[in-house]
């Protein structure tokens, strides 16, 4: 997500390239002094924290930055809704116990609306981005632009044309030196961190095929109420529209995929699939598929089999295993063998630290210490691109082109937020929303 060429024309080899540079080589950059780096902040200051976005996700990762050994306090909270402020708010204190006394929110510093996010950030060092996807870029933006750091969730666009924000961003916040997290916590996981170890020293050889799932049963639904206009129902129920949520291959299947890349070292080519609503067929469930299955291509050869769906009383199965020419890994079982079932590795899982919470020990302490440490927002491009063109490959029944689907101008958002604004989708007389269906719908040509 960065580069001040902004990526436009430029394809899955150049976007590759200079991911990895703002990944690696960005970082072994000189370090600026603390004064310099947390806003002339002395040693000891409180660092202030900005939340944006209090749903579930939200509170717990604000809970989380707020159980870090740092000298944190939040200080603000953004949402749309002022019922989920109040929720999160006191979940929050409830949930940290005898650190409670670090939430130090002000009825002044409570902002609701779809602007409330400037006003928070602008109270903060610290930010947390957790609102529905669909929001990520300019959320992104804004925060970048005030020179905070940031952790923001995953995925971090819907689009292609979000992806293109976040990227040009992701350049301004290197050259302003940022902490930038994504919540693609398996690479903050020590079993992970682990295997991949392992992998690198050549344990299972070259990489041959790999197979990854999110198979789980049915999500949350929330009624519709006479008095919601059509975008609070939406914003109510935001997973099940793709300009907020970019459908659950997006959402969720993103921390598979993104493990995927992360072994291959890159992005596939191209992304064909399969995928439908086979068991979620009502108007509550709104334009999206209730399973996808895609076949990810990368330049090598080598192949990505990512499978998801939403099927109630269904086995669920979230989970990556990655072939190679002298072994295997099983990454759920943090295991490792050869083709004959001999283990080669096994992580002890009793020694799993909780991945969510590392993620922000590991930010906090960097900030606090006056550290140029993270710059996850390339990485959190490239697994939000590869999940986007996978759904793309299934609502349309077409092989989709990394570089095509890049430099599409693809956008989904609405040219209004507001709640009396049309959403970018609307339903029919019957309440009903239309949905892809591979071999009608296009995309490119």
């Amino acid at each position: 997500m960065e580069n001040e060429k902004k990526f436009h024309g430029e394809g899955r080899r150049d976007f590759v390239k200079q991911t990895s540079l703002l990944a690696g080589g960005l970082l072994a950059m000189p370090i600026l002094s603390k004064a310099s780096f947390l806003t002339n902040k002395a040693s000891g200051d409180v660092i202030k924290i900005a939340l944006i976005g209090c749903g579930g996700r939200g509170t717990g990762a604000a809970t989380q930055a707020l159980s870090t050994k740092e000298n944190v306090q939040l200080v603000a909270m953004a949402d749309a809704f002022p019922d989920r402020l109040k929720d999160s708010y006191d979940n929050i204190k409830e949930a940290l116990g005898d650190k409670a006394n670090r939430v130090n929110v002000p009825e002044s510093n409570k902002f609701v609306g779809f602007d409330a996010y400037k006003q928070a950030i602008a109270l903060a060092d610290v930010v947390i981005l957790t609102t529905p996807p669909g929001f990520r870029p300019i959320h992104f933006e804004e925060a970048v632009k005030q020179g905070k750091h940031i952790f923001m969730e995953k995925p971090v666009a819907t689009d292609p044309a979000g992806i293109k924000r976040v990227l040009d961003a992701a350049e301004i916040a290197k050259s302003k030196r940022l902490n930038v997290v994504v919540g693609l916590q398996r690479h903050y996981q020590d079993s992970y961190r682990e295997l991949m170890k392992r992998f690198h020293d050549g344990i299972i050889g070259d990489v041959l095929s790999m197979q990854v799932w999110w198979n789980q049963g049915a999500l949350w639904v929330k009624p519709r109420k006479p008095e919601y206009t059509e975008m609070e129902y939406q914003m109510r129920n935001w997973y099940y529209f793709n300009w907020l949520c970019g459908d659950h291959i997006v959402e969720q299947h993103i921390h598979n995929i993104d493990v995927g890349n992360w072994f291959m070292g890159k992005t596939p080519v191209t992304a064909v699939g399969v995928g439908g609503r086979a068991v979620r067929t009502g108007k509550e469930y709104g334009e999206i598929f209730d399973h996808h299955s895609v076949e990810y291509r990368y330049d090598n050869g080598v192949v990505m089999n990512a499978q998801c769906r939403h099927w109630k009383d269904a086995p669920s199965k979230v989970d990556e295993e990655i072939v190679g020419t002298k072994g295997r890994i099983f990454c759920d079982k943090a295991q490792i063998v050869d083709h004959k079932g001999k283990v080669l590795y096994q992580f002890d899982k009793k020694k799993e630290r909780n991945p969510y919470q590392t993620e922000h020990d590991e930010l906090f302490a960097a900030i606090a210490k006056g550290e140029y440490k993270f710059n996850d927002a390339a990485r959190g491009a490239q697994a939000t691109l590869t999940a986007i063109i996978g759904r793309l490959a299934t609502y349309s029944g077409q092989v989709i082109n990394w570089d095509v689907a890049l430099n599409s101008g693809l956008d989904l958002q609405p040219k209004v937020y507001a709640f009396d604004a049309p959403p970018p989708v609307v339903p029919d007389a019957s309440g009903n929303y239309a949905y892809a269906k591979p071999g009608v719908t296009k995309y490119f040509s």
